[in-house]
């Protein structure tokens, strides 16, 4: 089984490489099959999608098997701090674009990205597959398969999440650091419009954002102690409904549970290197970061946009494994995943101080950032990549 392009994981980011690779035969290694089903319930996990991705993955031809129903655009955004007076909001109109973001459902994201692969016909996906061998030469990386299978490609894509396989068995390195903390995320029906404003308030440590959703839904994100997010994971409806509805002093009034909660372990990790030879990583096998930013996706995403581009624009004589192929996509990668890093774990740690001298900093930072018109259009633009 020969192939020019193999990408081990199915999810978004790797279905995203294996789409933009034009030209080149691939096999997606997806450890289950999956049958995409629109009609199934709203899933509590949801992405704000940058305009940027949105528009790769319009061309890629996946934004489009998404039903409109299942998307709505972010107008603008209010971020709070921990004292009542401080605050910064972005808005779309003021900048001059249509939509700050776009949020989508996991679920729904994950069966357009299927739904397109299946419609790729140089995309072969091969499920279930479990990678058990990784060897590469000078000319081609082999990759052996649990049921005896052998692969062959110019180059392997580790797509394979904060766990990678791939990133293991290419000798590449991470680092990684558990927060303390859980997310807890569910969907709320809210009495009150929500305009289709993304809402987030630093809760000095506990930072809880409510993300719309289409009609009178918002999405939760709750980053909490892990304590204290199993406890609130555990609560009842009416109790947890509650509880968020006091945490946002009932921004949007009296709020409906409509999928139960669910919590997820938060840690931080950075590979050391995003290339080994005729290896490539993205997405969460090469970062993972706190959420508190809804940056995730969006970093993995732009990932597969840098990798597609430089072996889009290689020599006619190289192959999608040339080295300096690779050292080029981790060139263009190495500063802005840094700097989303670097500014992930400053807000983070900032905000998560009992200090209140730096309590004092922290809110009023907000408020002059807020007055800041320049700066406040700059961080939009750049949230907006």
């Amino acid at each position: 089984m020969n192939f020019d392009l193999i990408v081990v994981g199915a999810g978004p980011v790797g279905l995203a490489v294996a789409l933009a690779g034009r030209g080149l035969k691939t096999a997606v290694l997806a450890q289950q099959r999956r049958t995409p089903s629109f009609a199934r319930a709203l899933d509590a996990r949801v992405y704000a999608l940058s305009p940027g991705n949105v528009e790769f993955l319009r061309a890629i031809g996946a934004w489009r098997a998404i039903p409109p129903a299942r998307i709505a655009p972010v107008h603008s955004m209010r971020v709070s701090g921990d004292r009542a007076d401080a605050r910064i909001e972005f808005d779309a109109y003021q900048a001059g674009v249509p939509e700050l973001a776009w949020t989508v459902e996991d679920a729904v994201l994950q069966d357009a990205m299927w739904e397109a692969a299946r419609g790729a016909p140089e995309v072969e996906i091969l499920a279930p597959a479990v990678c058990v061998q990784l060897e590469t030469s000078a000319r081609e990386v082999r990759v052996g398969l649990e049921d005896g299978r052998i692969l062959t490609a110019g180059l392997v894509v580790g797509a394979d999440g904060a766990s990678s396989f791939v990133r293991r068995h290419a000798g590449i390195s991470a680092q990684e650091h558990d927060y303390g903390q859980s997310a807890v995320v569910a969907n709320f029906e809210c009495e009150k419009p929500h305009r289709n404003a993304a809402l987030q308030w630093f809760q000095g440590g506990p930072v809880l954002a409510l993300l719309p959703l289409p009609g009178p839904h918002v999405s939760m994100i709750w980053s909490l102690p892990a304590t204290e997010a199993e406890k609130v994971e555990r609560l009842d409806a009416p109790a947890l409904c509650s509880a968020v509805e006091g945490a946002v002093s009932r921004e949007l009034g009296t709020l409906s549970l409509l999928t139960a909660a669910r919590r997820y372990p938060l840690r931080k990790l950075s590979a050391r290197r995003l290339v080994a030879p005729r290896i490539a990583l993205v997405g969460d096998a090469a970062h993972v970061i706190h959420p508190l930013a809804g940056q995730g996706l969006n970093l993995g995403l732009q990932d597969a946009r840098a990798l597609a581009s430089a072996i889009r624009d290689r020599a006619p004589a190289a192959g999608p494994g040339d080295f300096g192929l690779l050292r080029a996509y981790e060139r263009a990668r190495a500063e802005p995943i840094l700097a989303m890093e670097a500014m992930v774990d400053g807000l983070f740690r900032l905000f998560g101080s009992r200090n209140k001298a730096l309590a004092r900093l922290r809110n009023s930072g907000l408020n002059l950032t807020g007055r800041a018109a320049v700066l406040r259009n700059l961080l939009m633009r750049h949230a907006m990549q």
